[in-house]
C-alpha cells in the first residue's frame, strides 16, 4: 500500500456517508443469503480439505472391486485439477510446500486409474516425492492406504487389536478415552489390521518406482521422532509384539478371542452407522468402515454398503466441478445454518425476512440430538440435548454447535410463537447438557468431557491429527457467551469455573489460541464477546492487551489475516494475507472490548469489508477452518522449542495436520461483525 492510500485510509470519515455504506453492505450480505437458502430452510456451504478425500477414496473403490464405479474418472480429474505447479499436493490453500502424505496417495490413485508413471503429471508427483526423501517418512494412514492395495507390508504398519473393544472405561486404553473421529476410525482400522486385507493393483500400474532400490531394500520401519522418550520405544516394542502374535495364531490357526473380538466391533460400526450411510459426520469413519466391512466378506448389495455407497452421490458430501468431483471430508449444515441466524440477528433483520427464518429456525429445532452418544458412556445420567455439526451425526453432537445454537435461539426465547413450539425446553436440554459436559479444568472440549488421557498419544497409530479432545479456550468461549446472552448469572459455579480456565489460557502477549479456527486471531475473537456478553469489566489490563495484540497485528490494508503456517511457524502468528473472515473476527473482539482508542482501527477494518464485497458476498480462497493443528496433544503447544518441527514431523506446510475452508466463512462472520459495528454502542 503507497503512503498516500495509507494516509487517506486513515483520514476522518464523514459519519453519514460511512455509516450508509456499512448499511448497505450488510442490506446486500443478508440478500444474498436469503437468495442461498436452501427450500427446508437450512444453509450449508462446501468444507473443502485436501487431495487425500479424493485419492482416498478413488483407491478404496479400487479396493472394493469397483474400479470401473463412474465416480473414479472424476475423482482422477479433481486431482489433475488441484495438483501443484511442482507436481505436488497441498494441505491447505497458498501453503509454502506440498504434502508427501497427499502426494504419495494421489499419486497411487492416478496409478490405480491407468496413468502411466510417464504421464507429465505422475511424473512430476513422482519426483516431487523423490526429492523429499520418497517414501520413508509417511504418516501411519498413508501405511495403510498403501498396504491395502498391496505395496507396503502390514506387519510394517501399527497394529491395532479389535480386542480393544472390550477394554473398560476406566482402562487407560478405552476406546472412549480417544478422541471423536479418533475412536471411529480406530474401529474399522482394528477390523482391517486384524484381517490384513489387500487387493494390489495390476502389475503395470505398481508403485516400482517409489522403490528405486527395490522393495526388500527398502525400511519400512517408522522413522524415531526426536525426543520421543521411553513410552515412545515402549509402544513400538508392543507392536512388534502385536505382529508377533498375529502371525503365530495366523499360522496355527489359532483365533483365540480374535472372532469374537472382531463381531462385537462390526456390531458397534453398523450401530453407529448414521442415517446418510455415513459413519460419525467425518470421511476417516465412513470410508474405513465401508472397506472394514467388505474385508469381512459383507456384500456391495448388503444394506449397510449399499446405503455407505450411495452417500457418495449424496450431495451433502459430494460436490461437483465441471469433469470433477469432490468428496467432502465432512459437511456443516447445522454450523452454517445457526451462525446465519446468528448473522441475522447481529444485523437487526431477523424481523425482515420472517418466512425464511421462521424456516431456518423450525430447521435448528428439529436438528437437537435427543438421543445418547458415545459421550453418555462416560455421562449416563446426563440427559441429551446437544447438537451436531453435520446433516447426520445422532452419536456425537458437539459442545460448540450446541454453544452457538442457544446463542441464536436466545432472541427467540421470549416469543409465543417459539414458546409454543417448545423453544424453551430445547434451551433449557442444551443448557444441562453443556453443563454435564463441562471438564474439571472448568473448559469444554468438542465432543467428551475430560478427554485428556495423553498417553494415547504415544501409540504408533496416533502420529496423525491428535487423538485427543481437551477443553479449548474457543468452545469455553462460545458456552460463556451462550450462557451470558441466556441471562446465567457469572456467578454460577460452571460460569466461575470456565472464566477462570479462559484467564488461565490467555498467552502472555494477549491473544488466546484457536483450536477450531485459525488461528490466534479466531481465538481471540471468541473470547472478547464472550467476555463482554457476561458482563465482564472490559477495562481490565488482560483485555486490553488481547486489543493491543490484534492492532499491533492489522494489516496496512485495514483487514486482518493469519495463515494457517502459524501452527507452526512463530513468524506467522497473527500474519498472513487478509481476508473476510478473520477481518470479522478481529472486529468483533475489538467491539466487544468498546474502547476509544480503537475507534480508527475499527472503522479501517469495516472499510475492508465494505470495499470488497462483490455482489453481496467476498471472496476467500484461504482456509480459515481448522480440523486439527498435527501436535498430537490436540491443544496449544509452544512454538519456541527448537526441535519442534522434528518432533512433530512437520513444518509450515502441516503433514500431520488437517485444516479446512468452509465456504461461508467469508459471508456470515463479516455480516456479523458489520452488523455490530452498526449498533449504537459500537464505535461508529
Amino acid at each position: 500500500m503507497t503512503l498516500t492510500s495509507s494516509a487517506s485510509a486513515r483520514a476522518p470519515r464523514d459519519p453519514g456517508n460511512y455509516q450508509t455504506a456499512l448499511q448497505s453492505t450488510v442490506r446486500a450480505a443478508a440478500d444474498w443469503l436469503i437468495a442461498s437458502q436452501k427450500p427446508d430452510g437450512h444453509w450449508v456451504g462446501r468444507a473443502e480439505s485436501n487431495a487425500c478425500m479424493e485419492a482416498q477414496w478413488c483407491l478404496a473403490l479400487w479396493f472394493m472391486g469397483l474400479e470401473d464405479h463412474p465416480l473414479r474418472k472424476r475423482l482422477g480429474q479433481s486431482l489433475l485439477d488441484s495438483q501443484r505447479p511442482d507436481g505436488a499436493w497441498q494441505v491447505y490453500f497458498g501453503a509454502p510446500n506440498g504434502d508427501i502424505n497427499a502426494t504419495v496417495e494421489a499419486y497411487a490413485a492416478l496409478r490405480s486409474l491407468g496413468f502411466r508413471d510417464d504421464e507429465p503429471p505422475v511424473r512430476r508427483a513422482r519426483e516431487w516425492i523423490e526429492a523429499k526423501g520418497g517414501l520413508r517418512n509417511i504418516r501411519v494412514f498413508t501405511r495403510y492406504w498403501l498396504a491395502l492395495i498391496g505395496e507396503w507390508p502390514w506387519e510394517k504398519t501399527p497394529n491395532i487389536p479389535p480386542e480393544v473393544i472390550w477394554f473398560p472405561v476406566w482402562f487407560p486404553f478405552s476406546i472412549y478415552n480417544f478422541a471423536q473421529w479418533a475412536r471411529a476410525t480406530l474401529m474399522p482400522i482394528a477390523v482391517l489390521s486384524a484381517r490384513r486385507p489387500s487387493r494390489p493393483l495390476p502389475p503395470e500400474n505398481r508403485l516400482d518406482a517409489l522403490f528405486p532400490r527395490g522393495r526388500a531394500a527398502f525400511d519400512y520401519d517408522l522413522p524415531v521422532k526426536a525426543n520421543a522418550g521411553g513410552w515412545d520405544r515402549f509402544f513400538r516394542g508392543a507392536d512388534k509384539v502385536l505382529h508377533a502374535l498375529q502371525n503365530f495364531g495366523n499360522r496355527l490357526n489359532l483365533g483365540l478371542f480374535r472372532p469374537a473380538a472382531t463381531s462385537r466391533v462390526l456390531e458397534w460400526m453398523i450401530r453407529h452407522q448414521d442415517f446418510d450411510g455415513a459413519w460419525g459426520g467425518i470421511q476417516p469413519p465412513w470410508i474405513y468402515g465401508l472397506m472394514a466391512l467388505y474385508s469381512e466378506g459383507y456384500p456391495l448389495d448388503h444394506p449397510v454398503l449399499t446405503k455407505g455407497l450411495d452417500a457418495l452421490n449424496d450431495p451433502g458430501w459430494r460436490v461437483d466441478v465441471g469433469d470433477a468431483s469432490y468428496i467432502q471430508a465432512t459437511n456443516s449444515p447445522v454450523w452454517d445454518t445457526i451462525l446465519t441466524l446468528l448473522a441475522f440477528d447481529d444485523s437487526g433483520v431477523l424481523g425482515d425476512y420472517p418466512e425464511a427464518v421462521d424456516k431456518a429456525v423450525n430447521w435448528v429445532l428439529e436438528r437437537q440430538v435427543r438421543v445418547p452418544g458415545d459421550w453418555s458412556v462416560k455421562l449416563p445420567h446426563v440427559k441429551p440435548g446437544g447438537w451436531a455439526f453435520e446433516y447426520a451425526n445422532n452419536y456425537y453432537p458437539d459442545t460448540d454447535d450446541t454453544a452457538v445454537a442457544l446463542i441464536a435461539l436466545a432472541p427467540l426465547r421470549h416469543d409465543p410463537k417459539w414458546k409454543a413450539k417448545g423453544i424453551d425446553e430445547s434451551i433449557q436440554l442444551g443448557v444441562d447438557w453443556l453443563i454435564g459436559m463441562q471438564s474439571e479444568g472448568g473448559g469444554w472440549g468438542a465432543f467428551d468431557k475430560d478427554n485428556n488421557q495423553k498417553i494415547l498419544t504415544k501409540i504408533p497409530f496416533c502420529d496423525y491429527g491428535e487423538a485427543l479432545d481437551p477443553p479449548s479456550v474457543d468452545v469455553t468461549a462460545h458456552i460463556v457467551e451462550a450462557f451470558g446472552k441466556l441471562g446465567i448469572s457469572r456467578n454460577h459455579p460452571s460460569m466461575v469455573r470456565a472464566l477462570d480456565y479462559i484467564r488461565r489460557e490467555q498467552e502472555p502477549t494477549g491473544p488466546w489460541f484457536g483450536r477450531w479456527g485459525v488461528n490466534y486471531v479466531y481465538g481471540t475473537g471468541a473470547v472478547l464477546p464472550a467476555l463482554a456478553a457476561i458482563g465482564e469489566d472490559m477495562t481490565q489490563p488482560y483485555i486490553g492487551r488481547a486489543c493491543d495484540w490484534l492492532l499491533q497485528h492489522q494489516q496496512p490494508d485495514g483487514g486482518w489475516g493469519e495463515s494457517c503456517a502459524s501452527y507452526m511457524d512463530v513468524s506467522a502468528v497473527g500474519r498472513g494475507t487478509t481476508t473476510a473472515s478473520q477481518t470479522a473476527w478481529a472486529l468483533m473482539a475489538l467491539l466487544a472490548a468498546n474502547r476509544p482508542q480503537d475507534k480508527d482501527a475499527i472503522e479501517r477494518g469495516c472499510m475492508w469489508l465494505v470495499e470488497r464485497q462483490s455482489a453481496g458476498t467476498w471472496d476467500e480462497p484461504e482456509f480459515t477452518g481448522t480440523g486439527f493443528p498435527g501436535y498430537g496433544v490436540g491443544q496449544t503447544i509452544k512454538l519456541t522449542d527448537p526441535a519442534l518441527s522434528e518432533r512433530l514431523m512437520q513444518g509450515p506446510e502441516l503433514s500431520r495436520a488437517f485444516m479446512l475452508r468452509y465456504g461461508m466463512y467469508r459471508h456470515y462472520f463479516p455480516l456479523m461483525a458489520l452488523g455490530r459495528a452498526l449498533r449504537p454502542q459500537g464505535h461508529v
